[in-house]
């Protein structure tokens, strides 16, 4: 089989079998400016190619000869429908010069496999590419359409779009509302960036203090939190999550989320890794001018969700971010990747140090009470480059709830499945096969009446127990 040469220093062409297939490459080939010769069995059809001017010649792509006759050109292109024909001229060509780069039309897996077993250098089946073409076309205009239906409801807007982001933002969640915000800024709307809880990890922090992100608390105890705002979006976030009783005009999320009947516009890929890339194709689709704002936050959203394109990452993810990356700020990424740790996360990881469990490769630490959730989350993160150790969970209380985070680099296991089959009837749980969370409610334990270090040792022995149960080990404490 031929080595192959770069094919931008091939100029010559021989397309041996000249259908429809081989018609519409001759033509492209020499509106290029190539040299082209097409060998064809049908005399009437090779008459017809003479009469718009193509090189053709009569020839059985079968025989011996028509190998010799296309010795000369540097690509030979075997696009006939017969199959078989094509089998023997790639034998016919490989027996005569194997030199050639050799392109062979197959039907099927199967006869591809026959043509590269016999030679082919590429195969291709016209079927496979038709249908391909087609995805990519659907796609297209599906987003298209999609960006119609989110400008008119944007438009619609009255005074004020309020973006609220889920409790406790993290950045895949805030570069999507900036993005949101940017594509209303474009279509003359006004809007407003809005997020429950606290924006607690330091890189979060970071995140927005670095690109001067502007976001407004919500408060909860409000009797209507969103009252100043007649359209109401909300990103990278479920209505549970919010905690709120909100009526909201747009979602638009990358995790499998529950959506009420009365949303204006929903968009909602879980075959997506992260809610920046969504929202980086509706910049390019709304063609809105990137700033270095919109680009980095973006950019870092999509990074930070793959952990920088080591977990789930998709072809989107990349073609988005090769995308951003011009118009991202770099230096001011490498300070959001590298922030201080605050007291309140070192007094958790100290202590989810002490009173770490382990079991095989996997840890289940309980960090006691907390202010910080992201804390936990950075724990858990922490835990997981101790030697030996493929899985963490690590949880804390905060006021009425259980915060557990959970990491994992163990392929073999779903730590997001884990969780959920664990909790989901006690508690919420988003994430993935790598990273998850749950929330609990205190719940039962809340109506007992005990000291804060007895209803720590209850909950630490209920969250252990069902934590290592579903992860198929057993806890020294008995299962």
């Amino acid at each position: 089989m031929s080595a192959g040469v770069p094919v931008s220093a091939m100029s010559s062409y021989a397309i041996l079998g000249c259908g429809s297939v081989g018609h519409a490459v001759a033509e492209e080939l020499v509106d290029q400016g190539r040299d082209v010769l097409i060998i064809d069995r049908d005399a009437d059809r090779v008459e017809t190619l003479r009469d718009q001017d193509l090189n053709a010649q009569v020839g059985d792509i079968r025989e011996e000869e028509v190998a010799a006759v296309a010795a000369d050109r540097d690509i030979v292109l075997i696009l006939s429908s017969d199959v078989e024909a094509n089998e023997a001229a790639v034998r016919n060509i490989r027996e005569h010069d194997g030199t050639q780069f050799v392109v062979a039309r197959a039907s099927d897996p199967v006869t591809g496999d026959e043509l590269a077993a016999v030679g082919a250098d590429t195969v291709i089946n016209p079927s496979a590419v038709i249908a391909d073409s087609a995805l990519r076309a659907l796609e297209s205009g599906e987003l298209e359409h999609k960006a119609s239906q989110l400008a008119d409801v944007i438009e619609a807007t009255g005074s004020r779009m309020g973006i609220l982001t889920p409790d406790n933002p993290d950045p895949d969640s805030i570069a999507s509302a900036v993005a949101l915000r940017a594509i209303a800024a474009h279509l003359d709307v006004e809007a407003d960036i809005l997020y429950l809880g606290e924006v607690g990890h330091q890189e979060n922090r970071a995140f927005v203090n670095l690109l001067d992100v502007e976001m407004i608390a919500v408060d909860r105890e409000a009797e209507n939190p969103l009252s100043g705002y007649d359209t109401v979006a909300l990103v990278d976030g479920s209505l549970l999550s919010s905690g709120l009783d909100l009526s909201v005009d747009v979602l638009i999320d990358h995790h499998d989320v529950d959506v009420g009947d009365a949303i204006s516009f929903v968009d909602v890929r879980p075959q997506m890794t992260s809610t920046s890339t969504i929202l980086t194709k509706y910049v390019q689709e709304f063609d809105v001018s990137v700033n270095e704002t919109v680009a980095t936050a973006l950019l870092y959203g999509i990074r930070a969700e793959t952990l920088d394109f080591k977990r789930d990452t998709t072809p989107a993810d990349l073609t988005a971010a090769a995308y951003l990356y011009p118009f991202a700020n770099h230096d001011t990424l490498e300070q959001v990747e590298s922030p201080s740790m605050s007291p309140e996360t070192l007094d958790v990881l100290a202590e989810a140090i002490q009173n770490r469990e382990v079991q095989g490769s996997h840890l289940v630490s309980n960090a006691g009470f907390v202010r910080d959730r992201e804390a936990v989350e950075q724990a858990a993160q922490h835990l997981l480059n101790l030697e030996g150790i493929t899985t963490t969970a690590v949880f804390g209380i905060a006021e009425d709830t259980i915060y557990l985070a959970a990491r994992s680099k163990d392929i073999r296991l779903n730590i997001g499945r884990v969780l959920s089959d664990a909790f989901t009837d006690i508690g919420e749980t988003v994430g993935h096969s790598t990273q998850a969370s749950v929330e609990i409610p205190l719940g039962l334990f809340t109506g007992i009446e005990a000291s804060e270090e007895r209803l720590l040792e209850l909950t630490e022995e209920a969250v252990r127990r069902k934590l290592f149960d579903a992860m198929g080990v057993e806890s020294e404490n008995g299962s």
